[in-house]
């Protein structure tokens, strides 16, 4: 092989493993992530939300915890494969006093073969992760909510929360923070009125309820 063949080989060879690299699904979001960080180095020892789009979507989150310092890097509709994929990316530039997870809903959504006990599963191996990463960290789960265009999916929504449940009892410096029960009305439906039109985000309303059971559980 000449060497014009090999140059060519090699930027042929490139050019393939970027597309690749570009074709994984919310790579796009974590090189946002990482020009961000490239501007203004990563703030130590704050919050870290990480998670899917119930978390994204909550543009003004520092607003509802102005007493926490918080860095946002959830992402699209993430699910936790997508932060166990990401997770050098998600967690080792922030060194978090404490890491909170919005994440699993998507997981159900998506395949129909998930089940509960897989979700559960996925969130035990991220959580691992964690714990490798930061052995001390305080840790807080969200759980699934209930979201009006997946009520359907209930079942393996709340088997899946009460598995991840049972697990972060029996482990420390850790949190399971049930927004569920407070998300339904006096008929055990999702409210309405608390999402915006596609049935599945929240508004103010929603975020509100998140607030007040997510507040008591941050560390200062």
């Amino acid at each position: 092989m000449n060497f014009k063949i090999k140059i060519l080989f090699l930027l042929f060879l490139f050019s393939f493993v970027g597309c690749k690299l570009k074709e994984k699904p919310y790579w796009d979001d974590i090189q946002k992530f990482k020009a961000i960080d490239r501007q203004n180095s990563p703030k130590q020892q704050e919050i870290l939300f990480i998670g899917s789009s119930s978390f994204t979507y909550w543009k003004d989150v520092q607003e509802y915890f102005s007493n926490h310092p918080i860095t946002n890097r959830a992402f699209g509709g993430s699910t936790l494969l997508n932060l166990i994929q990401y997770k050098n990316d998600i967690l080792n530039p922030y060194h978090p006093k404490q890491i909170v997870i919005y994440c699993g809903e998507n997981d159900i959504a998506n395949d129909n073969k998930v089940t509960g006990e897989i979700v559960y599963k996925r969130f035990r191996k991220l959580f691992k992760i964690i714990r490798q990463k930061y052995p001390d960290v305080f840790v807080a789960y969200v759980s699934m909510k209930p979201s009006p265009s997946r009520w359907h999916l209930r079942e393996k929504m709340i088997d899946g929360n009460n598995r991840i449940e049972s697990f972060l009892k029996n482990e420390k410096n850790t949190f399971f923070i049930n927004v569920w029960n407070k998300m339904l009305n006096e008929n055990g439906k999702p409210k309405g009125e608390i999402f915006i039109k596609d049935s599945l985000h929240m508004n103010s309303k929603g975020y509100e309820i998140w607030k007040k059971e997510i507040a008591p559980s941050l560390k200062f």
